[in-house]
């Protein structure tokens, strides 16, 4: 078996390339492993490295290093892969979908990935792309597509970016209208977001559906409802906790396996931390599957 380290200079606050070649080669050579190591260079390639990997029907295991955007992008590269199992070296400023994990900081270590389970997850897709985790469309798809403007300005870390991105989009304005069709019903409303979940966190933190599981074969969508600014500061917390249950009047809940949001103009939709744009955007469960790799023994099953 083959061990592929795909490595994007562009994740986090600093390039990374240099720590990260020296530990995988320390532990694959302790080991004797057969591995190889790339580095990205423009958006786009941590896909078609991954994509050549499964295209050579070698077994091979291949580690996004990066954020969130990397790990997508690994994604989208091994979908369908029957040769292909995937895992997450985080190097990002968010790294949220391992927060699934009841000890994430143990992707951390190499070493501890070279020790690994596997679990097979299903996946999100829209279009011709593929996302683990959450997609959405609204407010946090505005937000959180624009943290790399600001992620690695003076004295702005992932949270400070993510914070100057908040701002700066509730001020363009927070609902829009959307017409959302899904298990036969159609909902023309303005609202705030729509957020699509098989993973539970994203966004630096956010866990807005605490019970969703990524092999259940459904979707878990939560339609936010249209509020004013002084309203998001009562519900955001909620919101980030997972508490939708106890505010009906500003949060529905429905599990599908797939569903269409039309937008009045194109928007940005999110899939996890990555931008894709659409006015008519169909969303559904995949009938493609995703083989996960984790340091053994860690639990990735919702409390």
């Amino acid at each position: 078996m083959k061990h592929l380290f795909i490595i994007n200079p562009a994740a986090g606050k600093a390039d990374a390339t240099a720590a990260v070649r020296a530990e995988a080669e320390t532990a694959c050579r302790a080991r004797g492993l057969d591995y190889e190591i790339r580095v990205s260079q423009a958006p786009g390639d941590c896909t078609a490295i991954t994509r050549a990997a499964a295209q050579s029907g070698e077994q091979t295991r291949v580690y996004a290093c990066g954020g969130d955007g990397t790990l997508n992008e690994v994604v989208c590269g091994a979908a369908g892969a029957a040769n292909l199992a995937v895992t997450h070296f985080p190097c990002g400023s968010g790294n949220d979908f391992i927060r699934i994990f009841d000890r994430p900081e143990r992707f951390q270590t190499i070493e501890n990935l070279l020790d690994a389970d596997e679990a097979v997850f299903d996946l999100i897709q829209v279009g011709d792309d593929y996302c683990a985790g959450i997609c959405s469309i609204g407010i946090d798809a505005r937000i959180g597509t624009s943290i790399q403007k600001y992620k690695r300005l003076p004295l702005v870390g992932g949270k400070g970016a993510y914070h100057l991105s908040t701002i700066i989009n509730l001020m363009k304005g927070i609902s829009r209208h959307y017409v959302v069709e899904l298990n036969g019903e159609r909902v023309d409303e303005r609202m705030t977001l729509i957020c699509v979940c098989n993973g539970r966190w994203y966004g630096g933190g956010y866990n807005p559906v605490p019970e969703a599981r990524l092999d259940d074969g459904k979707l878990d969508v939560l339609l936010v409802k249209k509020v004013s600014i002084l309203q998001v500061a009562a519900i955001i917390g909620k919101y980030k906790a997972g508490k939708y249950a106890d505010f009906p009047q500003y949060f529905r809940h429905v599990q599908t396996d797939r569903l269409t949001v039309h937008c009045d103009r194109t928007e940005v939709v999110n899939l996890d931390g990555e931008a894709r744009y659409g006015k008519d955007v169909e969303i559904r469960l995949s009938d493609q599957k995703l083989r996960f790799f984790y340091p053994r023994g860690l639990n990735y099953q919702p409390e």
